[in-house]
């Protein structure tokens, strides 16, 4: 009976004192977080897109808090009024951010880039794209197996089954980004939405010289220049035969639309141009002859 108490006895000193280390253990090495971060993550969207730069909402939450400022700071899915949430949590100014949309850079549709080839292989842009250039001549556009849709979290993008390339719903879209990571060609880019959803840009990615673009896509950028000379806001570049407009630097004026020989930069959600009046031919007044008065001879 001694035996059996002792044994309880000493296992329950060795418990006290485990306990007692373990607390002073936890109170030395313990970690403040400050509780605005629960704050925070509990008005974000918990969407973990990665959209707003960081891993995860909790990452961002964090980053909010920490960092003392919302300056370059967005939740793209949860949008101005999650910031402005966050904003009233931490007593900061949330500022105004650009609204940002996903943008399909290219226009190889099945009319405009006729196939060379057919693939057979698993429906993913990302083993295609490790295989070979795709089923057209143009080894730079959309290979259209979807994987951007398959990553977009918001269904915010769908495969045109008429076009074969993908399609972004503005509505719907929160420029988180994903569907870019996805894409192995780099066809997608988040652009500024733009006043009243209106945008210009090349919708085109094709790098090979102007002859074997346009061999390989009707409306491909030729690399002519054109659309640079003519844009009065140095908005324009080319570079390896490929034009890009800066989204930051563009007016919206739409004169390298109308320069452009391809078609290939395009102008979305504007208003129908107006037809140019004609100008009247300008008739010509007939020339009259003025008779010099001759001078008088004396007599």
């Amino acid at each position: 009976m001694n035996l059996i108490l002792i044994a309880v006895i000493s296992l329950g000193a060795i418990a006290l004192v485990s306990a007692a280390i373990l607390y002073a253990a936890s109170k030395k090495f313990a970690v403040y977080e400050d509780p605005r971060i629960a704050q925070v993550s509990e008005v974000l969207p918990q969407a973990n897109c990665g959209g707003c730069g960081y891993p995860g909402c909790s990452g961002f939450a964090d980053a909010c808090v920490k960092a003392g400022s919302l300056d370059g700071k967005f939740c793209p899915v949860g949008g101005q009024p999650v910031m402005t949430q966050i904003a009233s949590i931490l007593g900061l100014d949330a500022g105004e951010a650009e609204p940002m949309v996903a943008v399909v850079r290219c226009n190889g549709t099945c009319a405009n880039r006729p196939r060379t080839n057919v693939y057979d292989g698993a429906k993913s842009c990302a083993i295609a794209a490790s295989l070979y250039g795709g089923e057209t001549g143009c080894s730079f556009g959309c290979l259209g197996c979807g994987d951007c849709v398959a990553a977009c979290q918001f269904d915010a993008i769908h495969m045109n089954p008429e076009t074969g390339l993908p399609e972004v719903d503005e509505a719907k879209c929160t420029a988180c980004g994903a569907c870019v990571k996805a894409c192995p060609k780099a066809i997608i880019e988040i652009r500024p939405q733009g006043k009243k959803s209106r945008r210009v840009y090349v919708s085109c990615v094709n790098k090979d010289k102007g002859a074997v673009a346009r061999k390989a896509c009707t409306v491909s950028c030729i690399g002519c220049g054109k659309c640079v000379k003519t844009c009065p806001f140095e908005a324009i570049t080319l570079e390896n035969n490929l034009a890009y407009i800066d989204p930051n630097k563009c007016k919206s004026c739409r004169k390298c639309v109308e320069v452009c020989p391809q078609g290939t930069i395009i102008e979305l959600n504007f208003p129908p141009r107006k037809p140019k009046a004609e100008e009247a031919p300008t008739v010509k007044a007939p020339k009259v002859e003025t008779s010099e008065a001759k001078p008088v001879a004396e007599a």
